[in-house]
């Protein structure tokens, strides 16, 4: 695998065809995306003295009066109303998880299929048009989305058979067994990020040659698994460990603007705290376009450099080499016939 080749070109790609950027913003709407659901009611029955006393010490009494507010809000609501909100909450995650889903689908398809597409034509060719992306991703769609759900429902099954287990043996032993269960914890880690790298592959070539759900996988498995596994890995770290530097660098602001909620807290005035908060929300909206165009140019070149990857891998993969030592070898057995 050529990684100087893929990296390079990738760049050129979403950089002369930046109507990639666009899916690539759709794509990144399922990237790291974990939703913190539940735990939200886990300290709503505990007693007055959570928030109350001295629990940040003093620091900060205007939070300490919001959290209070907070506990007091829960503890008068009716149970049955609770019931509901919950209920409520688990429908609009399925929903909001849904759009996620469509909308992540959508990009992939688009992504893979522009890239792809700009890899098979030469640099004087035109630019790749937002109907044309659409139209050619539109075929693979659902496929991209079906496959997306057996590998999450793979994923809670898997991860149910290993958690319910170990909160067994946590109960069983008192929390010794928890320390049996972490050298198991450091393999999974490495275990789902390489197969993160297989179910991508195994979307590209769903979109590249064609294929469907089961036959997408096996040959993924076949590239990926059987014959390009150190490379893969080599170019996954690359990646990953490049896209998670650039990422911060992106998500950087987002975190300074924190820093004047930070000071409205340390200036214990609910007026400093009200322009504070602000603040923080104007510079929020100000910078979130920047965000979703920065987002969606990385992206976009890291799903660029996967489509990239599967092509160069398949076609090596297909090209099978003439064997002319046999047939020389095949040749020089052959003799006359001396016959007459």
């Amino acid at each position: 695998m050529d990684f100087g080749e893929i990296l390079g070109k990738a760049w050129k790609i979403i950089w002369k065809n930046k109507v990639l950027w666009i899916f690539g913003i759709l794509a990144g709407c399922g990237a790291n995306g974990g939703s913190s659901g539940g735990g939200g009611n886990s300290s709503i029955n505990q007693s007055n003295s959570s928030w109350g006393g001295d629990s940040f010490g003093g620091m900060f009494p205007q939070a300490e009066q919001f959290f209070r507010r907070v506990e007091s809000f829960f503890e008068n609501i009716q149970e049955g109303t609770i019931i509901l909100v919950i209920i409520g909450l688990v429908v609009l995650a399925l929903l909001v998880s849904a759009i996620v889903l469509f909308l992540s689908s959508i990009g992939k398809a688009g992504l893979i299929y522009g890239a792809s597409q700009a890899d098979e034509t030469d640099e004087t060719a035109e630019k790749l048009t937002f109907k044309q992306v659409w139209n050619g991703g539109k075929p693979f769609f659902w496929r991209i989305v079906l496959l997306n759900l057996l590998v999450g429902a793979a994923s809670i099954i898997l991860v149910l058979l290993l958690v319910l287990p170990a909160i067994l043996l946590s109960i069983l032993t008192l929390g010794v067994g928890l320390f049996c269960i972490l050298p198991l914890l450091c393999i999974m880690v490495p275990a789902f990020w390489l197969v993160d790298v297989f179910i991508e592959q195994a979307m590209v070539a769903i979109v590249v040659e064609d294929l469907g759900i089961f036959d997408s996988i096996k040959r993924s498995w076949q590239v990926v698994i059987q014959e390009n596994l150190g490379s893969y890995i080599v170019l996954g770290l690359i990646l990953g460990i490049g896209g998670a530097i650039v990422g911060f660098v992106i998500a950087l602001p987002m975190l300074l603007m924190v820093i004047p909620i930070v000071i409205a807290l340390i200036a214990e005035s609910r007026a400093v705290l009200g322009g504070g908060l602000i603040t923080a929300l104007v510079l929020f909206i100000l910078y979130l376009p920047v965000l979703l165009v920065l987002s969606g140019i990385l992206q976009a070149y890291v799903g660029s450099a996967w489509t990239l990857a599967f092509r160069q891998s398949a076609s090596a993969s297909l090209e099978e080499p003439v064997d002319f030592d046999g047939d020389l070898e095949l040749l020089s057995n052959e003799t006359p016939d001396s016959a007459g």
